[in-house]
């Protein structure tokens, strides 16, 4: 069988879990957290940079950070995960879905400014399989409307648009480090904030200045402000913390087993059976995943159902938000659903993980040309 996702592992975690383990200190903020935030402050230009619980969790703070009422509104892709979604409905906001762009799965740019309302308070990104939006179309709109923007950059850890850090363009920046991202602590994620914001790191510690009290600022600490418990535990950030000492090498591997997916399927793509990920310029990608585009959703089970057989775990992603259940209760979708549900039914993910064998994505992509070969007859 080769697998959908192995998370990643270096080598180097045991040693680091170990001395956290030793330090006696396990609850969070500790050595190893201490370092992340430094390697993610230096890697993205971040003004501040905390690790949160979960990517989950970093859209939480962003959330409240940008101060949001009951009746507020902000706009986003369908095409994404619950989570975008769910941290802007806890904090009282509605969400307004707008349409995509087939070639990126991005949010569509296009859409965004007739989207807004004088109920808008933010504009919400996500960066597909680690792509960039159109950040500079989109931070001239929210500029001029006076609106934050808030990146979910949970795939895009590495990835850069014109030359910046993905997750330090907007105001907020969003990272996961779950399982099945390039790099992980099991369940994690990081809050980046492109300009520094004292609330930030109240909102993390349950709502507190205990930060200011560690660090000798205040005799005491108290609650001064909405929050929760967002520290992931040392061990986590241990863990985390081997894999980015080889940041390098994970990217440089997952864009190896990428390029060798896209000069496999070249020949499926050129012949027009299948579509594929298009990188638009400016864009610089880590590699997070490998998708492909069916010809419609019953190509595509079909397809995934062929590479079970064949020892080949495929998978499909999201279903558009503004369709579920939830996402008819809380939020509502803005114009045309030109590509969303069409596009996202066609998409099926390959295998792509750190240390994925070469000779594992030549057997994927010999089982899908077989799949169209057989298809033709």
């Amino acid at each position: 069988m080769i697998p959908f996702n192995i998370p990643p592992y270096t080598g180097r975690e045991d040693a680091y879990v170990l001395e956290a383990i030793h330090s006696h200190k396990i609850c969070g903020d500790g050595a190893f957290t201490k370092k992340c935030h430094e390697w993610l402050q230096a890697r993205t230009g971040a003004a501040r940079a905390f690790l949160t619980t979960s990517g989950t969790h970093a859209l939480d703070m962003a959330a409240l950070l940008c101060r949001l009422e009951p009746g507020d509104e902000v706009i986003l892709p369908s095409f994404t995960f619950s989570s975008t979604a769910n941290a802007f409905v806890l904090a009282g906001a509605t969400p307004v879905f707008v349409d995509i762009r087939p070639d990126t799965m991005n949010i569509d740019e296009k859409r965004i400014e007739d989207a807004i309302t004088d109920r808008t308070r933010v504009i919400c990104v996500m960066h597909y399989a680690g792509v960039a939006c159109e950040m500079d179309a989109i931070m001239d709109i929210a500029r001029r409307h006076g609106l934050l923007v808030v990146e979910d950059a949970a795939q895009a850890v590495m990835s850069t648009y014109k030359g910046r850090p993905l997750g330090n363009v907007g105001d907020y920046g969003c990272y996961s480090f779950h399982e099945t991202k390039n790099y992980s602590m099991g369940e994690g994620g990081a809050i980046l904030l492109r300009e520094d914001d004292p609330r930030a790191e109240i909102i993390r510690e349950k709502g507190t200045n205990r930060a200011r009290l560690l660090r000798g600022q205040v005799d005491k600490y108290t609650w001064e402000d909405l929050g929760s418990s967002y520290l992931p535990s040392e061990l986590n950030a241990a863990y985390l913390y081997g894999q980015l000492e080889m940041a390098e090498e994970i990217n440089a591997a997952r864009l190896h087993s990428w390029q060798l997916y896209r000069q496999g399927l070249a020949p499926l793509h050129e012949a027009g059976a299948i579509d594929w990920q298009t990188i638009p310029d400016g864009c610089v990608h880590n590699g997070h995943m490998f998708y492909i585009k069916a010809r419609n959703i019953a190509q595509r089970t079909a397809l995934i159902a062929h590479l079970r057989a064949n020892g080949v775990q495929a998978v499909f992603h999201y279903v558009p938000l503004h369709s579920a259940t939830a996402g008819l209760r809380f939020g509502r979708f803005h114009g045309e659903d030109k590509y969303t549900t069409a596009e996202s039914e066609r998409l099926l993910r390959l295998p792509m993980y750190y240390g994925l064998a070469d000779s594992d994505v030549e057997r994927v992509v010999d089982l899908i040309a077989a799949f169209y070969r057989e298809a033709r007859r």
